[in-house]
């Protein structure tokens, strides 16, 4: 997997790139991440990237010149053109299911803007994609760039040390994951759960499904209508409808 980061400040990027899991899967060579520096690509002698609306409005614009001659140069490294994603808060709000998509790609590529974001003709011209990782908006799209980067990067074959690492996740297999405990088994009265200390698999895995069904019920019941749901987990939900009924009954008397 190869990811190119088209940015205004790529030693912000590479410094968060190249530590912990995913700077040692780029040492490891499964991974590769380059950074590239829009302004080294601008024509402007005070190697401005950015300028005036027209019509006039607050704030400056990340000019057109530099960024598609920067995305040609990328294109030109890899030998191909890769799928640009135009990080931008108008964009479709990010999943683990688009993440699991994207890192399905021998690359892909990701545009930063800044400002008041970029000019409308590189939106029209070259970017594939919008992805926003929320309703808000940021200062420049490194951070969220970075938070793609390292969704699609962790799901690639060789990052982590065995698949089980993210297909338990939260949001993996649509939902959110289960509670889970280190040693001591005692710490101040608070006990892991006996069933966790059994050695028994299969009453572990059991228990381990509940209680993802459980939390992703109570915490994100909008997952469970786009779940895949077996009979015994339907049926595990309806008990805890049943319960939450039973408690709101006794609460009214």
């Amino acid at each position: 997997m190869r990811i190119d980061i088209l940015t205004l400040f790529p030693e912000m990027c590479e410094r968060f790139t190249g530590e912990s899991i995913i700077g040692r899967a780029q040492a490891k060579g499964v991974l590769e991440i380059k950074c590239h520096n829009i302004r080294d690509y601008t024509v402007d002698r005070q190697k401005r990237v950015d300028d005036a609306v027209f019509g006039g409005g607050m704030g400056m614009l990340m000019q057109v010149q530099p960024i598609i001659d920067c995305f040609d140069a990328v294109c030109q490294q890899t030998g191909k053109r890769p799928h640009l994603i135009y990080m931008s808060p108008q964009g479709k709000v990010l999943t683990q299911q688009r993440v699991k998509e994207l890192a399905q790609l021998d690359s892909f590529a990701i545009l930063c803007g800044h400002y008041e974001g970029v000019d409308e003709r590189v939106i029209e011209s070259i970017v594939d994609e919008e992805i926003s990782i929320g309703d808000f908006v940021l200062t420049g799209g490194e951070m969220p760039a970075l938070i793609l980067a390292d969704a699609v990067s962790r799901l690639c074959d060789g990052v982590l040390s065995g698949e089980e690492c993210y297909t338990d996740e939260s949001h993996y297999n649509g939902l959110l994951e289960y509670p889970q405990y280190s040693r001591p088994a005692d710490f101040r009265g608070m006990k892991v759960p006996e069933v966790l200390l059994s050695g028994h698999h299969a009453n572990i895995d059991k228990w381990r499904r509940e209680q993802s069904l459980k939390r992703t019920y109570e915490k994100r019941p909008d997952m469970l209508e786009k779940a895949e749901l077996t009979a015994s987990d339907l049926k595990f939900i309806e008990s805890l409808k049943r319960e939450k009924e039973d408690k709101k009954t006794v609460t009214s008397e």
